[in-house]
């Protein structure tokens, strides 16, 4: 599917779904969540959290095509691990908040009671909410934004101490599997305790006028306290085809809009993103066909991060027409994922949970390489500007056997760049073949430097 046709194609959801709500069966049926469900607001005690949740599995599962789930615009209190699979035609309305907590019981204990994949204390949570096998369902809201909230600060533990008490065994806050013809609107998801959204083989999906935001204070950056709530990812894609991502908002911990493995064909325009940036990985699969364009990023952590963790192929990938304000890492990495997976909190600098240490290149005997067989072909960077970053300009790293082909910056441009830790050349740069052109400035040191002063230069007598 050419990019041409995937624009055409991505407006098209919204019309499917009013042509649904317009031609719904005679019978098409509201459930009211408090009225017809059985459920209680305003109420956080250990009983009605338990009941409300039970009593959502219970009304998702009375869906019929054309039917309506209605949340009215209340405070509902919540257990987590609700479920829904193989609905059609049907429309999801947050009009009020559903939020996973309880302030009856102190978080270990809230924690203990939440729902698992098998016994014990230590087998894997399930999902906040998590829906499979949909066709043609929208998540929406009425007249004011619908609530999703996670009340991530009770997984998220004490800063820099309760990441080793639960690490990644913490529920995402909705999660659609193989699923076709997905609307996603006027929702705010908050404190997520792990990955906020993450659609995981979703053909046709459109989210707009959405918002992410996972923080532990009002700090307008990614301070030493805030971005100890790992892992809170955005909006997350894998395996998907056909998306279009618009007009949303996210701050977050982690990767703000990432494009995972095996997906094709996105297109992510009109957004804010403040956290560890407009993001394809990290990868070791095949990706391509992905657009990022008109986009603001106020005090970002790194702005524009491809990341490899094994081989693969990342193919046809455009960022465009993007202001960062700030960054507060490296603005530009393409390269190998700099990451510390599995790794002891205590041990963040490990050389051995990522390709990339978090700690480099600043604290010695730490590594960064660029996996064997890590492909970036045709990446092109149009009309970026970087204002003030806090760190040198970025990262551009391939292996020798698979150096990066066909990369273009067009008018990308770094105001008052940083020194350190690149010194003069800005960029860390090896086995990229790449071209610096018009504006441009500083070029990477591995470019062709074709810019307009640099020609303009080269015709002087």
């Amino acid at each position: 599917m050419s990019r041409g046709s995937f624009i055409l194609q991505a407006p098209l959801l919204p019309c499917l779904v009013l042509l649904g709500i317009l031609f719904a069966p005679a019978s098409a049926k509201v459930w009211d969540y408090e009225k017809d469900g059985g459920a209680k607001a305003g109420d956080d005690s250990w009983e009605v959290v338990m009941k409300n949740g039970a009593a959502l599995n219970t009304t998702l599962g009375k869906l019929q095509s054309g039917d309506t789930l209605l949340i009215p615009a209340k405070t509902f209190y919540l257990m987590g691990g609700i479920k829904a699979q193989d609905l059609a035609d049907v429309t999801i309305q947050f009009d009020g908040t559903l939020e996973f907590a309880s302030t009856t019981l102190n978080a270990l204990s809230y924690i203990d009671d939440w729902p698992r994949n098998g016994p014990g204390k230590k087998a894997g949570v399930l999902e906040c909410m998590q829906f499979k096998n949909l066709t043609n369902v929208t998540f929406t809201s009425g007249s004011t934004m619908g609530t999703l909230n996670g009340a991530g600060g009770k997984w998220w533990g004490i800063p820099g101490i309760g990441y080793l008490q639960l690490k990644e065994n913490r529920p995402r806050l909705m999660k659609i599997i193989n699923s076709r013809d997905i609307l996603v609107e006027k929702l705010f998801f908050k404190d997520s305790p792990y990955w906020t959204f993450l659609a995981d083989g979703v053909t046709n999906l459109e989210i707009r006028y959405s918002r992410i935001d996972n923080r532990r204070d009002d700090d307008d950056g990614h301070d030493i306290v805030d971005i100890t709530a790992f892992n809170t990812d955005g909006f997350d894609m894998s395996s998907c085809d056909n998306v279009w991502i618009h007009h949303s908002e996210v701050w977050n911990q982690d990767d703000c809009f990432d494009i995972k493995d095996n997906t094709q064909n996105v297109v992510v325009e009109h957004v804010n993103a403040s956290g560890v940036g407009l993001t394809i990985g990290s990868i070791a699969s095949t990706v391509r066909n992905i657009t990022f364009r008109n986009a603001y990023m106020h005090h970002t952590t790194k702005g524009i991060y491809m990341k490899f963790r094994g081989g693969g192929s990342v193919t046809d990938v455009t960022y465009e027409n993007i202001v960062m304000d700030a960054p507060e890492q490296f603005a530009i990495w393409i390269g190998p994922a700099q990451q510390c997976d599995g790794c002891h909190a205590t041990d963040l600098c490990s050389t051995d949970g990522g390709p990339c240490s978090l700690c480099w290149p600043t604290v010695p005997g730490t590594h960064c390489y660029a996996p064997v067989d890590a492909q970036y072909t045709n990446i092109t960077l149009r009309n970026i500007t970087i204002n003030n970053p806090k760190q040198s300009a970025g990262v551009l790293l391939a292996n020798v056997s698979s150096p990066m082909k066909n990369v273009v910056f067009d008018n990308v441009v770094v105001n008052n760049p940083a020194s350190s830790p690149f010194g003069d050349d800005h960029y860390y740069c090896k086995y990229a073949n790449g071209v610096a052109t018009g504006s441009t400035n500083p070029v990477p040191p591995c470019f062709k430097d074709q810019t307009t002063a640099a020609l303009n230069n080269s015709t002087k007598p």
